[in-house]
């Protein structure tokens, strides 16, 4: 199996790299568009501003690989936000993969922004693994997506919001699987065992 990490002007790549270092993971970085076709599984993750990483993705062309991709896909944080329709940071035409707008929080109370830290997930169908119901995961993100017909966890912070989706061939997480100890390393052996 091969794994293509989507290069790109986002941050967390090496930390993803580290993670597959750590499962043993034969992976390339790369932003070459046959590369990336041609992988067994394509992850896109990132930590960075929707409306630049856009732009840089539609100035590379990156944009209609992505959308042109049949394997498995997994989008982490800036990656999952990007497959939405539209980002309100800074008002960001996105991929349009998932037909939902990314909303900035609003803290009613003394939550802050952004939501960094370990938070929970309740699984409610699909992908992840049963037994990483309930279990605490990594956030860092001022951005949310509302929890939608493929949401397949839901975690609370101000509001519920999707912790992770799925639709077809295209999976997504919020938080970080890849700094989120063993029950992160469980998610992305999950996502790559998936036929």
């Amino acid at each position: 199996m091969r794994v293509a990490v989507i290069k790109y002007n986002a941050g967390n790549i090496r930390s993803v790299a580290f993670a597959l270092e750590r499962l043993t993971i034969d992976f390339s970085i790369t932003d070459n568009p046959e590369e990336i076709r041609s992988a067994d599984k394509v992850i896109f993750p990132g930590v960075g501003e929707a409306s630049s990483t856009m732009k840089y993705l539609k100035d590379t062309q990156l944009d209609r690989v992505i959308l042109s991709l049949t394997q498995p896909v997994l989008g982490i944080c800036l990656g999952m936000q990007l497959m939405c329709k539209h980002s309100d940071e800074n008002n960001t035409p996105c991929l349009g993969i998932f037909d939902e707008t990314v909303t900035l929080f609003q803290p009613a109370h003394n939550e802050k922004v952004p939501h960094m830290g370990w938070n929970s997930l309740a699984l409610t169908k699909g992908w992840l693994p049963a037994d990483v119901d309930d279990q605490f995961v990594y956030f860092v993100h001022s951005y949310y997506v509302p929890v939608n017909q493929h949401t397949s966890a839901i975690t609370n912070y101000v509001q519920p919001f999707s912790s992770a989706m799925r639709k077809n061939n295209f999976f997504a997480v919020q938080f970080h699987p890849e700094k989120s100890a063993k029950v992160g390393e469980k998610i992305l052996t999950s996502f790559l065992s998936l036929e």
